[in-house]
């Protein structure tokens, strides 16, 4: 790989101070399930793309060394979206209906240490997400292949975990944790960043007074008290941009949604609900630093796993895309890429009245 990862992926990805990405699920009523996330950096550009990968592609990994690492073929199609360059899928989905997605996970996790001896079996972090959604159409066949491969980190420190979700509706995050591989049923179906997915679990205790509408109206001694307002009984919810505060955020949301009709309805809802998350430059940025950034948030991606769906928008065009899966021909089509944006412009809708 001449293009330097330790150079690239160091400047553009994971020193920046803001990488919050935040991802929940909805189901409608129809079965459909749809899973959506939000990815954010807000000091440089993650120059993303769309990614097909054919069935029968060779692909392989690259390391922290440069040598070639794990070499594979893609058994399955896939639809990606890409950061940096398109073998980096940060969201994506394959032809079977599995689905996986990378969110930054400082601090908490690690990987078991390169060696030269293992390349042959090593997959990068950020490769991992192709690797994946090419091999295994379920999450227990992720879970049994992960054990004949060593998943190394592609940047000193810096460390992703994943949400993988299959056809049937079940999802997982996967973490890794001094190099071993840990599992959690994704129960509330939510996911952030650090700390680890069982912390932000035990952390949605501290807010078991949290309802939706508004709370009964009750005395302080023999003061009324009364709502000032709809929704009171949210309050407490917190609503600043750090991962517990988002997690928890996105997993009230998630649970007081409505089951809409279908996955279209329901893919809009989670657009919707998203948009919530959206970060702003000037919360996320000191007032010292500088960028040209639109927003934080770059892009978000809505999937539709039953439908075989991907719906997304970005910063410099909120509307929404669509690229359907099943009109795709992953035996005859070719390896290829292109930006999420052809022009960085938002289109507007002119009305005109007569």
């Amino acid at each position: 790989m001449k293009k330097s990862i330790l150079g690239v992926l160091a400047l553009s990805v994971f020193v920046a101070p803001a990488f919050a990405c935040t991802g929940i699920s909805l189901k409608a009523k129809d079965g459909s399930i749809i899973f959506a996330r939000t990815i954010e950096d807000s000091q440089n550009d993650l120059y993303s793309e769309y990614v097909v990968i054919p069935r029968g592609q060779k692909l392989f990994s690259f390391t922290p060394t440069g040598e070639k690492g794990l070499e594979f073929t893609a058994k399955y199609g896939v639809l990606g979206l890409s950061v940096v360059q398109k073998e980096f899928i940060a969201e994506g989905i394959n032809e079977a209906g599995l689905e996986s997605g990378l969110f930054f996970f400082p601090r908490y996790g690690s990987y078991q240490a390169y060696n030269s001896d293992s390349r042959k079996s090593s997959i990068g972090d950020l490769q991992l997400n192709q690797w994946m959604l090419t091999q295994f159409a379920t999450v227990d066949e992720v879970k049994e292949g992960l054990k004949n491969v060593r998943v190394v980190g592609l940047e000193p420190n810096s460390v992703v975990h994943y949400r993988i979700g299959d056809a049937s509706g079940r999802q997982v995050v996967l973490e890794f944790i001094d190099g071993k591989a840990h599992f959690h049923e994704n129960t509330v179906g939510v996911i952030t960043n650090a700390p680890s997915f069982d912390w932000h679990l035990t952390n949605l205790n501290n807010y078991i007074n949290l309802q939706p509408g508004n709370a009964d109206e009750q005395k302080l001694g023999k003061e009324p008290l009364h709502a000032l307002g709809h929704n009171s009984g949210m309050l407490g919810l917190p609503g600043d941009a750090t991962p517990p505060s988002r997690f928890v955020r996105a997993a009230f949301y998630v649970a007081t949604a409505p089951k809409l009709e279908n996955g279209v309805a329901t893919a809009m809802q989670a657009f919707h609900l998203l948009n919530s998350f959206d970060i702003p430059i000037g919360i996320e940025i000191g007032k010292h630093q500088r960028t040209i950034l639109p927003s934080a948030t770059q892009w978000t991606s809505v999937i539709d796993l039953s439908n075989r769906l991907v719906y997304y928008k970005t910063a410099y065009n909120n509307s929404i895309r669509c690229i359907d899966m099943k009109l795709i021909d992953f035996g005859k089509i070719e390896y290829q890429s292109f930006p999420m944006d052809l022009l960085r412009e938002q289109s507007i809708e002119e009305i005109i009245i007569l």
